[in-house]
């Protein structure tokens, strides 16, 4: 009798590349030093460690332990261990579909710029009004969002491990390495105060 191979990490790199990658987004490079900067800067940052720390850190250690324990996927966990706990599965699947209509949409602005950089036209992307063209243009801002989602689909579609570790393993090393240059990038700005004085 044959026997189906449950699909799964080849090795804990992957697992790990593929867990920071879930949990690093754009929002963590794009929208957090914005609020870091507005919220406090220090005091912002201590919320935000200690929501880390706690929230963060159990729901992530949940994950993984139910996932190990049942072998079923976040819709099933829950109701394999206690079937009136059925519902949280459920819940578990809703709050990442909903967050994915936001995160389609930033996913085609990047696509968007990483065409546009592709094609030697990074000039014209740096000019005023070039982003808010773009974002209220009746087709392009759909066009690259569904390209967005194309690739993701096409990703999860290959599997967990020739599929979502593959490819972290291509894009992480690369994350790091940009984050990298741009902290050092951003140690050789000159800080201005509102009026523009240096």
């Amino acid at each position: 009798m044959e026997t189906k191979k449950k699909s799964g990490f080849s090795s804990s790199i992957g697992f790990v590349l593929s867990a920071a990658g879930s949990a690093v987004g754009v929002g963590n490079i794009w929208r957090f030093p914005y609020l870091a900067a507005q919220d406090g800067g220090g005091l912002f940052l201590m919320v935000y460690l200690v929501l880390v720390l706690t929230f963060g850190f159990t729901l992530l250690t949940t994950d993984i332990a139910l996932g190990r324990r049942t072998k079923q996927n976040a819709l099933k966990a829950f109701g394999s261990i206690r079937p009136r706990w059925d519902f949280l599965g459920k819940l578990t699947f809703l709050v990442p579909a909903f967050i994915m209509t936001y995160y389609t949409v930033i996913g085609g602005w990047v696509t968007k710029y990483i065409a546009v950089y592709l094609t030697g036209s990074e000039g014209a992307a740096a000019q005023d009004g070039y982003f808010s063209t773009f974002i209220t243009s009746h087709a392009a801002p759909i066009v690259f969002m569904l390209l967005f989602l194309a690739v993701t689909a096409f990703v999860v579609f290959c599997g967990v491990e020739k599929g979502v570790e593959r490819f972290s393993k291509m894009v992480m090393p690369g994350l790091i390495v940009m984050i990298i240059g741009i902290a050092l990038f951003s140690l050789t700005l000159h800080h201005t105060d509102a009026s523009g004085v240096d």
